[in-house]
Order: structure tokens, then sequence, then C-alpha cells
């Protein structure tokens, strides 16, 4: 009898370790089931974020799909540049355009023409190759300059004149040869003997000398 009781606790035992094992296996094969449902949910929704992504950056016509990566975070003055403003206040304006013509000795009403052809005296102006401020300076120039804010309305100027300083200079007082420098480099106008035939450049040195008045 005793024999008899030992194999039944025996293969009670047995069987309930079995269906433990089995009811393990059936909530892991429950769990995993959910968890393909989700991985597959997730790469479905990746799968149609990098789709939008691509068919935003690449043109229709493209036989070859990449993702594209992030753009570079962009500096904060050409963030807040890319924004329209107002154009300076004529009073304002004309005593920052002052102060910066007599701290380097040039002729205030040139200054001034220069910024309403760069900017629209507005100093918040970024041009699309990167010029920035009320006398368009570019990145590199501002810097050898030492504009720290090119958005900086008394910065810029002061800046813009110092440069149109120098210009004058390097072409003995030729405003037109600086103009044209100002306008597209002075190595361009070296090369060319005087104003670049560059219709932009024409059209600047033009404009701004037919309503310059010669002292």
């Amino acid at each position: 009898m005793i024999r008899i009781w030992v194999c039944f606790f025996i293969f009670s035992a047995l069987g309930l370790a079995q269906v433990a094992s089995d009811f393990q296996e059936s909530i892991r094969a429950s769990m995993q089931a959910s968890l393909d449902k989700q991985k597959s949910s997730v790469q479905k929704q990746a799968a149609s974020a990098v789709k939008s992504s691509v068919a935003s950056t690449t043109s229709p016509g493209s036989a070859f799909y990449t993702v594209p990566w992030p753009s570079p975070v962009q500096p904060v003055a050409a963030a807040s540049g890319s924004m329209d403003c107002e154009p300076m206040a004529k009073e304002e304006l004309d005593e920052v355009v002052k102060t910066a013509s007599a701290k380097e000795g040039v002729n205030p009403d040139l200054v001034r023409l220069m910024i309403g052809k760069e900017s629209a005296s507005k100093p918040c102006a970024v041009s699309p190759k990167g010029a920035q401020g009320l006398m368009q300076l570019m990145p590199a120039t501002a810097d050898e300059l030492g504009v720290l804010d090119p958005l900086d309305p008394r910065q810029n100027v002061e800046g813009g004149t110092r440069l149109l300083k120098r210009l004058l200079t390097k072409y003995n007082g030729d405003v037109a040869l600086a103009l044209g420098a100002y306008n597209a480099g002075s190595g361009r106008v070296d090369r060319a003997g005087g104003v670049p035939q560059i219709p932009e450049t024409m059209n600047y040195v033009s404009d701004i000398m037919s309503r310059f008045r010669f002292e």
C-alpha cells in the first residue's frame, strides 16, 4: 500500500511539474506573440517615417533613395536673420551712420546709399549667399573686421564702413572702384582693371553713383 501511495505521489508531482511547464511555455508564447506584433508595428512606423522623409527630400525622378542626414544646427544669427523685419528708423540709422562715418572719415551719404542698396535698411537682412545685416557682411569678412554680431546695426555699419574706407584707400579715392570691390571683391576689380562686367555689380555701382553727390 505504501508503494502505491509513493508512486501516486511521484506521478502527481510529475504531472504538476508538466502542467507548470506547459503553463510557463504558454505564457512565453503569448508574450512572444505580443512582442512580435509590437516589433512589426514599430518597423512599419519606421518604414513609413523613412519613406515620408525621403519623399520630401528626393526628386520624383530619382532612382536611388537614401535617408538624409540631419541638417546641421544653424547659427542663432542666421536663424534670426531669416525672419523679415521693418527698416530701421531713419533717425536711429542716421545716428549710427554718422558715428561710423566720422570715425572712418568717409562720406555718410555714401554709406547711407550703400545701406539702402544692400539691405533696404533692414538690420535683419540675410542674403541667399549668407551676407548679413545692414551692409551685408559675409561671415568671414565680419570676423576679419572684428564684428561679433553682424545683425547688430551699430556693429554692422561700423564694420561695413571700415571695409569701405580700406577700399577707398586701396583705389586712391575712386568711389566706383571701391563700390565694385565691395560688391564683387577686390580680386575681380583688379583682374578686370575696373568695375567688373557683372550685371549685379554694374547695377550696384551705377545706381549708387547716380544718386551720390560728390563734394
